[in-house]
């Protein structure tokens, strides 16, 4: 989600030079930027591990060349990160992310039940606190391609954590229908996962359902991304693929059980008109989705096949 946010400011401040920080895994993200952002990855589990590790990131960064330090993390390796930069007399600014709102929002204290800032929002308000004003945040790609000229949908049905997950038997009922549809239309489905599980279910789908074709294992994650631009839309969970789609602007169909909109992780320019959701007392319970059902059937993913067929249909119809 930071992604935009980096853009705007590269686009904003050519002049000035930007390293993001992140994991390894995170590389892809941030290529194609403009050219004054550069990408430093942390070997947390080798040599910048534990606090010497830290340290001896920081010398790995050269952070004393550094003007300004924005902690979009606030995690306790990100404090301890930024605090060795303050007292070197750099300009240090870190996100708030507002822990005990999201608190209350999960424990369903009502006047507190409205929508949260947005990630996004909070990660601009880190940069500018720093003095870097952004008039509006960015998508990863210029991407010069019209809603006439998208064909075919994309649907990734995995997520982190249970919590997020449409259930897959239910799931499977929807593409099984889908696929008909689309393809009396000549078009396809693209299931989207990651890993040897993920792989063997989606592939057991497109062995059974016409027009339907699983892109695991087969492209990097940018040559996803890419993949995603062409596409119609994405049926997806609160999930990554949410976020990797709408990095390239590309509308999503998103299903929330556990998790909510409301606390500020809805997909960069996506409406939550485009939510698939149950409205229910008990929801959300969990802002990452991690947390156990208290009655352990996860009825906030209890959404008829029927529901999300339709919205689905009617997306497409109001394309047209």
């Amino acid at each position: 989600m930071v992604v935009p946010v980096l853009r705007a400011l590269a686009t904003t401040y050519p002049d000035w030079d930007i390293t993001m920080l992140s994991k390894k895994n995170c590389t892809s993200l941030f290529q194609d930027l403009p050219p004054n952002v550069h990408f430093f990855s942390a070997d947390l589990r080798g040599k910048h591990r534990g606090l010497a590790g830290l340290n001896r990131l920081l010398h790995d960064l050269r952070y004393r060349e550094f003007d300004a330090v924005a902690d979009l993390h606030d995690v306790l390796r990100s404090a301890y990160l930024r605090h060795r930069c303050l007292w070197r007399g750099k300009r240090v600014a870190h996100i708030h992310k507002d822990r005990y709102q999201k608190w209350l929002l999960v424990r369903h204290f009502y006047q507190y039940k409205h929508p949260l800032q947005s990630t996004i929002s909070r990660y601009k308000a880190v940069f500018e606190e720093l003095g870097f004003e952004l008039s509006s945040v960015l998508p990863k790609h210029n991407i010069n391609i019209t809603s006439s000229t998208k064909r075919n949908i994309g649907i990734a049905p995995f997520a982190a954590h249970r919590g997020k997950i449409y259930p897959l038997d239910k799931m499977e009922q929807v593409v099984k229908a889908l696929s008909e549809k689309m393809a009396a239309r000549g078009e396809k489905i693209f299931l989207f996962g990651a890993g040897y599980k993920e792989k063997a279910i989606l592939q057991s789908w497109q062995s059974k359902y016409p027009g339907v074709e699983s892109l695991v294992g087969r492209y990097s994650m940018d040559e996803e991304i890419a993949f995603m631009s062409q596409l119609r839309f994405m049926i997806t969970m609160d999930s990554a693929n949410m976020h990797l789609a709408s990095l390239v602007g590309t509308r999503v169909l998103s299903i929330w059980g556990a998790t909510h909109p409301w606390a500020g992780f809805l997909g960069f320019g996506q409406s939550e008109n485009d939510c698939i959701q149950l409205s229910i007392p008990c929801r959300p319970c969990s802002i990452y989705g991690n947390r156990l059902c208290k009655y352990g059937d996860y009825r906030c993913l209890n959404i008829e096949p029927q529901i999300i067929i339709e919205r689905v249909l009617g997306a497409i119809a109001a394309e047209e």
